[in-house]
């Protein structure tokens, strides 16, 4: 693939496809996390004399504009961290989108108003992602790829503009791939994987693929419920994808054939209702009561998580231990993530609410190996999948 320094950038304009989509409370940013992942490949470009266009989406707005998902708030975050004004144009690729484009100077910056405000930008029709992407074409001269966490979309400033336009890989997709084929080609062992979040049929293609290629998979967050039920237990009311209970027994069946360790927690912090306020205590796998939620592993479980990672040379998670965003519920996340610090393994955070919580409960993002911008993206990657984006770059 070429990359940024394979082009001749002075004077022309370059559109650049990043990956903002932050979390918003009303307009206003909670975690810039992702504008910041940007900043090197826009800077580099505005360096060496480039016009830059950046494209993004936020959120998921049915092909129309909703002033909740507008990047404005983006746009006035990006020229703060930048240290310089960034225009930006109230549409994705009409009149503004030209005009903003067209007065741009040597070394400016422009965002365009949300990509997904265009319905041909996720269409599954090919003609009418090709009209959007030959729109977007008009507003440039060369495209950088530089959105990982879009790039398994088949979308048309992701996968079809590339195809219009002189292109090449940014930085920020460059690292994310050399980082995970370190996961996928040669890892260091042991290697564990550590999953969370709620629902084991978000990750059932890692899973699969993993067990033929990680040494431990270490399970928390709300889909362990399924696991912890396919051994029999009983979760009260906890998080349970009844459908998914023969796919997890096959699992738990395949990696004791293939020596894989499966380790699930001991103990969980259950709770009487979904709430930050509500009785909750830690309580054993075998004696959740039967109206109560399990929220988040127990102490015992962030004691055999840590000794579980404590050998290992190489470590992916991706999911929250429990609902880290309610400070009762967020001990197991805590305690994994400074596990892995303590670890002194190669450690990747595998993006969305990962990043996300070792933001949120304060951890420096140097402390680890390398924090992804995708969460999606790399597990289709770690799947084994083709990404559509990466495709149109090579």
């Amino acid at each position: 693939m070429r990359t940024i320094d394979d082009l001749d950038v002075s004077g022309k304009r370059v559109f650049v496809r990043a990956d903002l989509n932050v979390p918003l409370d009303g307009d206003r940013i909670t975690d810039d996390g992702r504008i910041r992942a940007a900043l090197p490949t826009i800077e580099k470009l505005r360096e060496r004399g480039a016009r830059v266009i950046v494209a993004a989406h936020l959120g998921r707005p049915k092909g129309a504009p909703e002033p909740r998902y507008s990047l404005r708030p983006v746009a006035a975050r990006l020229g703060e961290l930048l240290g310089a004004d960034v225009a930006f144009a109230a549409d994705t690729a009409g009149e503004s989108a030209r005009a903003t484009s067209a007065a741009l100077a040597d070394g400016q910056v422009a965002l365009l108003e949300n990509v997904r405000f265009e319905p041909g930008e996720t269409s599954k029709d090919d003609a009418e992602r090709g009209e959007l992407a030959d729109r977007f074409a008009q507003l440039a001269d060369l495209y950088v790829g530089d959105a990982f966490g879009a790039v398994h979309r088949r979308h048309a400033s992701v996968f079809d503009l590339p195809g219009k336009l002189p292109h090449a890989v940014g930085g920020l997709v460059l690292t994310e791939v050399e980082v995970l084929r370190k996961l996928t080609d040669a890892p260091e062992r042991p290697y564990a994987v550590v999953l969370g979040g709620s629902k084991v049929s978000d990750k059932l293609g890692v899973i699969d693929n993993l067990l033929g290629a990680a040494d431990r998979l270490l399970i928390g967050g709300g889909m362990v419920f399924t696991f912890l039920k396919a051994k029999g237990y009983e979760v009260g009311s906890s998080l349970l994808e009844a459908d998914q209970l023969d796919t997890v027994r096959g699992y738990l069946e395949r990696a004791e054939r293939e020596g894989v360790e499966i380790v699930l927690p001991v103990d969980v912090v259950a709770a009487e209702k979904f709430a930050a306020d509500a009785p909750h205590a830690p309580v054993d796998v075998e004696a959740i009561p039967a109206d109560r939620m399990g929220l988040d592993i127990g102490p015992r479980s962030q004691e055999l998580f840590a000794a579980k990672l404590a050998d290992t040379r190489t470590v992916f998670w991706n999911g929250p231990m429990g609902v880290f965003e309610m400070e009762p519920y967020a001990g197991g996340t805590r305690a994994l993530a400074q596990s892995l610090i303590d670890s002194g393994a190669f450690t990747v955070v595998g993006g969305g609410d990962s990043a996300a919580a070792v933001r949120a409960l304060g951890f420096d993002e140097a402390a680890f190996g390398h924090i992804s911008t995708g969460g999606g993206a790399s597990l289709e990657y770690l799947e084994g999948k083709d990404l559509p984006g990466i495709d149109a770059l090579a």
